[in-house]
């Protein structure tokens, strides 16, 4: 059977205007990443993809490298557009990246001219597109001048292979820069992509700057990958991401120090009559110049329960207070 969008799929989402740009996103999207490799079950995929269009999250971030192996998880998206979701491609944001190690030789990563066309255009064909909407440089490039790499996102812009340009893991100066070459070439930086928790504030001050130059923020691992579900609490499960050998969490994350303040963090959670996953994301969420927040899924339930933390972004002065303090004393 033919897939057919909900009705509804627009009656509940909050969309929030990206800096100072025309474009929407949903408070909420979906990182299509390691759940999105070559061993992924694609009728999985395909039906986690439909639930969040159907639950009104429009934007699908991707990058070349993701995967396992890189490109996999393009493959997997290209796959379901040109067989379920390709109809609805006016109503999408697909954003994807490039800059992190993708293929061998001199030109496979980082942020040369070179690198990044050849990338935008692997990536195109990966997916089946003729453009995505937001095309990222993934990481600041130490070697390449970001004047080069401003102009090579200028340059895929205007051959209408993206809409609008990003960056990610950018730290304050280089920021700073990018902006400012981008703006010289008359295509504005739309969104900056940063890490960002409970657990993770380091770009706070940058989060200040982009929405005083109008540039959206984008938070990823806005659970800290897990840690912030409370699933850690009491030692690592067995299947867990942290037992299951992931790059990104490790059994030395979790530490005593870091369970500590996600106990702490629930408590508040709690006298707040919230998950403190919900907490973590409306935390967020409530930040100045936060567009959306980039959440994970290997299934709709996960996804039904983030969209639980939409029902309370508020928090009292008292709350933040105590938020901030456990932010501080660790």
């Amino acid at each position: 059977m033919e897939y057919q969008a909900a009705d509804s799929r627009y009656a509940s989402m909050e969309y929030r205007r990206c800096g100072q740009s025309g474009l929407l996103l949903p408070a909420i999207s979906i990182g299509l990443w390691h759940n999105f490799g070559e061993a992924a079950d694609l009728g999985n995929c395909k039906h986690l993809v439909q639930g969040c269009f159907d639950r009104g999250i429009t934007h699908f971030d991707l990058a070349n490298n993701y995967g396992p192996p890189p490109g996999s998880a393009e493959e997997v998206f290209g796959s379901i557009l040109r067989n379920s979701l390709g109809r609805y491609r006016d109503e999408l944001v697909i954003s994807t990246k490039a800059g992190y190690f993708m293929w061998e030789g001199p030109y496979g990563e980082w942020g040369s001219r070179k690198h990044l066309i050849a990338s935008a255009d692997q990536s195109l064909k990966r997916m089946g597109l003729e453009y995505v909407d937001i095309f990222y440089h993934h990481r600041s490039d130490p070697s390449t001048p970001l004047e080069e790499t401003a102009q090579a996102l200028t340059s895929i812009v205007r051959a209408g292979k993206a809409l609008y340009v990003g960056i990610s893991n950018y730290g304050m100066e280089e920021t700073l820069s990018m902006l400012a070459f981008l703006q010289a070439e008359k295509v504005p930086c739309l969104v900056h992509q940063m890490r960002f928790s409970l657990l993770a504030t380091e770009q706070a001050a940058l989060l200040d700057v982009l929405s005083q130059q109008g540039v959206g923020a984008i938070a990823y691992s806005p659970l800290a990958q897990g840690l912030l579900t409370g699933k850690y609490l009491h030692g690592i499960p067995e299947g867990s991401r942290a037992a299951g050998g992931s790059v990104f969490l490790t059994p030395v994350s979790v530490t005593e120090q870091v369970n500590k303040r996600v106990a702490r963090l629930a408590e508040i959670a709690q006298a707040r009559g919230q998950s403190l996953t919900h907490m973590a994301l409306a935390w967020v969420l409530s930040r100045k110049g936060m567009s959306s927040v980039i959440v994970g899924a290997s299934n709709l339930s996960q996804i039904d329960d983030n969209l639980m933390a939409l029902q309370n972004l508020v928090f009292s002065d008292q709350e933040e207070a105590e938020i901030l303090q456990v932010i501080s004393d660790f």
